[in-house]
């Protein structure tokens, strides 16, 4: 049995099955929807069909992180039974939950300096944030140490690629992402801004693009452009999407179509409830291994 446990968010949209069959423990952001508090624990509260079709019909949904007293009480059982810890956390550009984390390190390495705790920022986000864990839990597999997957997530996550675009751009508008005015002009002229994750970790628009249609082709295109090998990537693909799995289906098959050496089939999550109350309903996101973020 491994020496070290490997944690992380619930924020990496991945199914409650995957975090059972990889023994995968996880700190659970919280809700707050319609008045009363949840627990963001992948749909188990609220499953996701009802949770975005509360959001239709017009409940606004409020996020809070993970404080530094629930990132103690999460990490020290671990601890206790000698285990050591490598903490994967979304990323610091999105939430502040990643100093949590850091701080409640700091106050555990004093109380037990024979353990190791190591946290990374992710820079990750949604399945992006899932594709990441899953290629440490893959080296974990492997008989890696807890310093080898360390090394290796510190200086390769800024290759993971996420591109997103959205057909409803309310909740973008709501969370800040952008202005109140292109929000409704995009909505009248149907933009679909393409966005991604930048160096920082922080969700930036960088092309606006008039129909569904374009923007399914053009965020393929992205992969295209920067997956690790191109058209002959290897590597797994993951997609995230919020209450549009047809949209999301289409972006896989051309993903599929495109790339004939993929790891197995594209695989498609629910975007969960923390990111979604920022996406709301309509967002479509693509996560893929590439070249190196460097803006």
């Amino acid at each position: 049995m491994s020496s070290f446990v490997i944690t992380c968010c619930s924020t990496v949209d991945l199914s409650k099955e995957y975090f059972e069959k990889n023994n995968i423990p996880y700190a659970c952001y919280h809700y707050i929807m319609d008045g009363e508090e949840y627990l963001d624990d992948l749909g188990q509260s609220i499953p996701f069909p009802e949770f975005y079709k509360r959001i239709a019909e017009g409940s606004m949904p409020t996020t809070s992180q993970i404080n530094i007293s629930e990132f103690i009480a999460f990490f020290e059982p671990f601890l206790k039974e000698g285990k050591d810890i490598l903490h994967l956390s979304m990323s610091s550009g999105i939430s502040g939950t990643c100093n949590s984390a850091y701080n409640a390190k700091e106050e555990l390495a004093a109380k037990y300096p024979e353990r190791t705790i190591k946290v990374v920022d992710s820079l990750a986000a949604s399945s992006g944030y899932g594709l990441f864990l899953d290629k440490l839990v893959e080296m974990r597999d492997a008989g890696k140490s807890l310093e080898e997957i360390y090394l290796f997530a510190e200086d390769n996550k800024l290759k993971l690629q996420h591109w997103f675009f959205s057909t409803d751009l309310t909740h973008f508008k709501r969370g800040g992402r952008i202005s109140a005015t292109a929000a409704t002009l995009g909505n009248i002229l149907n933009l679909c801004p393409l966005m991604n994750v930048d160096y920082m970790g922080k969700l930036i628009v960088r092309h606006k693009i008039r129909g569904k249609k374009k923007v399914i082709v053009e965020i393929v295109n992205k992969m295209i452009e920067l997956a690790e090998n191109g058209k002959d990537y290897n590597g797994k693909c993951y997609i995230s999407c919020s209450a549009c799995e047809d949209d999301a289906r289409k972006v896989a098959d051309l993903v599929e179509a495109s790339f004939p050496n993929l790891n197995g089939k594209v695989e498609i999550n629910s975007i969960g409830a923390v990111i979604g109350a920022h996406t709301g309903p309509g967002t479509v996101a693509l996560f893929f291994w590439g070249d190196k973020r460097v803006n």
